[in-house]
């Protein structure tokens, strides 16, 4: 994996090899960080971050609901970003901002006035995603349950939601799949470990709504958006398990994963067991909107230069 060269951490670009934290932070101990993703695309134009405010929004909204004290305005930090991907040497990339609890006294109660943020940044390789974007992605349903807003905020994109996401992965990995899928608390449908879901039935486009635990993902919004300007409609309801089953294609959306196809759900084959045309139609969309080909939503672009 190429990084970047430099890692902003607290105000200062750092080199890569010292872009150290202590052992005792308290986010190691106790999963107190809150973090992006966000996407740099490679445009004809230049390199442009996609969606940079929002994303910084939900960073600080996550922030806030952990009753992180952030010391840098949401200014501070898109300049940040920008400055870390323009130093790095990359033309397209993932970032990572994070924010998180540092050193205090050790315990469990952490030091809410005491919050470092870094930013880093990595060429990105299809990776994980290959199998969604060609020939679709095999999903489990996991025995893991989502956790809930019963539990923690889940409109924040917390370290401690992913420890949950990461035993649902494994899970799934280790058996011979690409990806979980998770149910929530009621027994419906939530999410993908790293993404939000969507099921192609009858002409109509579905997703859990936000209600259902899921994180309000930037990229699934980008695409209920997409949909809506192109003259479609997609419907939030809670979905079954026997809907993602029985389903006409399945797709996931995220920043890592942008749009997946999901041809197989436990040993059920979804539709024809192949990608399907509104799917394929969706990564073509989101393609052209991310490298600024569609003139619509240039907006969501910030470009470098």
């Amino acid at each position: 994996m190429k990084y970047g060269k430099k890692i902003w951490m607290n105000g200062k670009l750092v080199p890569f090899k010292d872009a150290n934290v202590h052992v005792l932070t308290h986010a190691l101990h106790y999963s107190t960080a809150v973090f992006e993703g966000i996407r740099c695309y490679n445009t004809p134009k230049g390199s442009a971050i996609f969606r940079l405010k929002e994303h910084i929004d939900r960073l600080f909204n996550s922030a806030k609901l952990y009753s992180m004290k952030m010391d840098y305005s949401k200014k501070q930090i898109s300049n940040a970003i920008i400055k870390t991907v323009r130093t790095s040497g990359l033309k397209e990339c993932y970032i990572r901002p994070i924010a998180y609890c540092g050193v205090g006294a050790v315990g469990l109660t952490p030091p809410l006035d005491n919050i470092d943020v870094s930013i880093a940044c990595w060429e990105w390789k299809i990776g994980e995603s290959k199998a969604g974007k060609y020939s679709g992605a095999k999903c489990k349903i996991s025995s893991w349950i989502r956790i809930d807003s019963r539990s923690q905020p889940m409109k924040s994109k917390a370290a401690a939601n992913y420890s949950n996401a990461a035993l649902a992965r494994v899970e799934a990995l280790k058996q011979g799949y690409d990806e979980a899928i998770m149910l929530n608390y009621d027994g419906k449908i939530a999410e993908g470990s790293a993404e939000n879901i969507f099921i192609v039935n009858d002409a109509q486009i579905i997703t859990p709504p936000l209600t259902s635990g899921v994180l309000e993902g930037i990229t699934r919004d980008s695409i209920i958006r997409i949909i809506k300007e192109n003259g479609g409609h997609v419907i939030e309801t809670d979905i079954e398990k026997e809907d993602l089953y029985a389903a006409e294609e399945v797709f996931m959306t995220g920043t890592a994963a942008e749009v997946k196809s999901v041809t197989r759900v436990d040993n059920v084959r979804i539709g024809n067991g192949k990608p399907g045309k509104v799917t394929k139609a969706l990564q073509k969309s989101f393609k052209k909107v991310s490298i600024g080909e569609d003139e619509r939503f240039l907006s969501w672009l910030t470009y470098l230069k």
